[in-house]
């Protein structure tokens, strides 16, 4: 009788890694100009939430420059016009996500598939409603102060505001070392808060802070869900000592410790 040795297997991160680290900023206003910058100078990936149909406003970055700016991150919506949701007909809640996608798809020339909602309005309704305006999730506005990995994408909770304890919680963040878990850091905010609480050295101490760590993977909202998602799709045998990846994008494994890559269209002995 085949009777294979007993392992443990567990999911992890690109690169093996089993912490990351990912940023969401609302509005597109000005001061996303400073705040990319520091992202990228210190390799922070970050999701930014537009808002379409006020692209005139002269304190949000004009439309023309969004593709050039956010290229190393992700645009999500933010509803075209940045209703409270809550309160509005079910037929115009569509109307404000579908219309903001398909503008800001018109910049990406990719699909936009997340959303942080307005003013943190939402409802059970609107999360039903969203998987079928092609939205894979929307960030809500409380926090969880913790690490742990999202229960539900379409009511996803961040770590914190990043005026809520940011360096406490990134040095906290950075000492954990438990491999056994996925640890996520997710942090939100508006660009313009450091201008009107005249804070940027908080993140720009996190940026330097955070960035270049080896157990950390860097990524954007919907990189992570879509990891996930690849994740869950693993085919294993009933045995464990075999796996097959249908997707496209390479999933790492940690089996007894070791780390294993599953490259995408293979099947891997374990």
């Amino acid at each position: 009788m085949y009777n294979p040795e007993l392992k443990n297997i567990y999911t992890c991160f690109p690169g093996g890694k089993h912490k990351v680290l990912t940023m969401s900023y609302d509005d597109g206003r000005q001061e996303d100009y400073r705040l990319v910058e520091l992202f990228d100078r210190h390799g922070l990936r970050g999701t930014f939430n537009l808002n379409a149909g006020l692209g005139g406003d002269p304190r949000r970055i004009p439309r023309e420059e969004w593709a050039s700016l956010y290229r190393n991150h992700e645009i999500a919506c933010h509803t075209y016009l940045h209703p409270t949701i809550a309160r509005s007909p079910i037929e115009q809640v569509a109307r404000q996500i579908l219309q903001d996608r398909l503008e800001l798809e018109t910049v990406t020339g990719a699909p936009v598939r997340g959303l942080a909602y307005p003013n943190g309005s939402y409802s059970k309704r609107i999360e039903e409603l969203l998987p079928m305006l092609g939205v894979r999730y929307a960030r809500i506005v409380p926090t969880t102060g913790g690490f742990a990995m999202p229960t539900d994408y379409f009511a996803w909770s961040g770590t914190c505001h990043h005026n809520d304890r940011l360096l406490e919680r990134g040095r906290e963040f950075l000492a954990l070392f438990k491999t056994q878990y996925l640890y996520m850091m997710y942090v939100w905010g508006h660009s313009y808060e450091f201008t009107d609480h005249n804070n940027w050295q908080v993140m720009e101490e996190f940026c330097a802070m955070m960035g270049g760590q080896e157990d950390i993977w860097y990524a954007t909202n919907i990189e992570i869900v879509d990891y996930l998602d690849a994740a869950e799709r693993l085919q294993f045998t009933a045995a464990g000592d075999k796996v097959f990846n249908p997707s496209a994008c390479s999933v790492w494994l940690e089996v007894d410790k070791e780390k294993v890559e599953i490259p995408g269209g293979k099947l891997v002995s374990l």
